[in-house]
C-alpha cells in the first residue's frame, strides 16, 4: 500500500509534463520487474515484496490505472468503469490480503468492494474532479440515459438530470457491496476482518446518502462521531459474528 501511494503522488505529478508522467510510469514498472533499477520508490517497492514473497502483478495493474489516468478522461459506460476499477483499486484490496496471507478465495468479495469503494469516491467528487481537471468518471451512456450533459458537473448544484445520473450510480454500487457483504467473514486474521466490516459499514451508508444529497453543492462525507458510531457498530457486529 505505501508503494501505490509513492506512485500516486508519482502520477499526480509536480509541474511535469504528460510524456515525463509515461516515462516515469514506465520506469518504476521496469524497476519493480527487476529489469533496472532507475526509479529508487519503485526499487524499495521492489525489495519488500520480494523479501515477503509478494507478487509484483499489483504494483503492476496499479501502473496501468496510472498510466491511463493521464490518456483517459472518460469511460462509456459501467464495465468501461469497472475495467478501469480491475486496476485502480481492485489491487489494492489483493496486495493486502497478500500480506496477510488470505485465501485467494476472497478476491472475488475484495474485488467488489474495493471497486464499490472507489465508485463512490468517483461519484462524491465527481463535481470537483470536473472543474479541477475536467475528469470524468461518470459514464456517457448513463449520462445520456438520464438527459444529464457533462457540463452539468460544473454547477453549484446537480440538475435533476444529474441527480438521476448520481442515484443510478449509486444504485449500480449497491450490487457491489451486496457481493462483498460476507467479505469479512471470510477473513481469517481478526483485525483485518474488523477494519473490513468498518469499511465495508461506512461505504454503505456513504452510497445512501448518495441517494438523498447533492455532492455538487451538500456534504456526503460523514463527519468524525459519525463515522465513528459506525465504525463501533461495525466492529461490534463483527465480533458477534465472528464467535457465531
Amino acid at each position: 500500500v505505501c508503494g501505490h501511494r509513492l506512485a500516486q503522488r508519482q502520477r499526480g505529478g509536480f509541474g511535469i509534463t504528460m510524456p515525463e508522467k509515461l516515462a516515469l510510469l514506465g520506469a518504476m514498472r521496469a524497476t519493480i520487474l527487476g529489469h533496472g533499477d532507475a526509479e529508487p520508490t519503485a526499487l524499495a517497492l521492489r525489495k519488500t515484496m520480494a523479501a515477503h514473497g509478494l507478487s509484483s502483478q499489483h504494483a503492476t495493474d496499479l501502473l496501468v490505472a496510472f498510466a491511463r489516468d493521464c490518456t483517459v478522461d472518460r469511460y462509456d459506460d459501467w464495465p468501461a468503469l469497472m475495467e478501469y476499477c480491475r486496476y485502480s483499486a481492485m489491487p489494492v484490496g489483493r496486495y493486502v490480503l497478500d500480506v496477510h496471507g488470505e485465501d485467494h478465495a476472497t478476491w472475488g468479495a475484495s474485488d467488489a468492494l474495493c471497486a464499490a469503494l472507489q465508485v463512490i469516491n468517483h461519484v462524491q467528487d465527481c463535481g470537483k474532479d470536473y472543474r479541477a481537471i475536467r475528469r470524468v468518471y461518470l459514464p456517457r451512456d448513463i449520462l445520456a440515459q438520464h438527459g444529464a450533459r457533462v457540463e452539468d458537473l460544473g454547477g453549484a448544484a446537480a440538475t435533476p438530470a444529474l441527480r438521476a445520473v448520481i442515484v443510478d450510480m449509486a444504485t449500480r454500487t449497491d450490487g457491489l457491496l451486496a457481493q462483498s457483504a460476507g467479505f469479512a467473514r471470510q477473513i481469517r486474521d481478526r483485525r483485518l476482518a474488523a477494519e473490513v466490516a468498518i469499511i465495508h459499514r461506512l461505504a454503505v451508508s456513504l452510497n445512501a446518502r448518495l441517494k438523498r444529497r447533492d455532492p455538487l453543492s451538500q456534504r456526503v462525507h460523514h463527519r468524525a462521531p459519525e463515522a465513528l458510531g459506525l465504525a463501533a457498530l461495525a466492529a461490534v457486529t463483527q465480533m458477534i459474528k465472528g464467535r457465531a
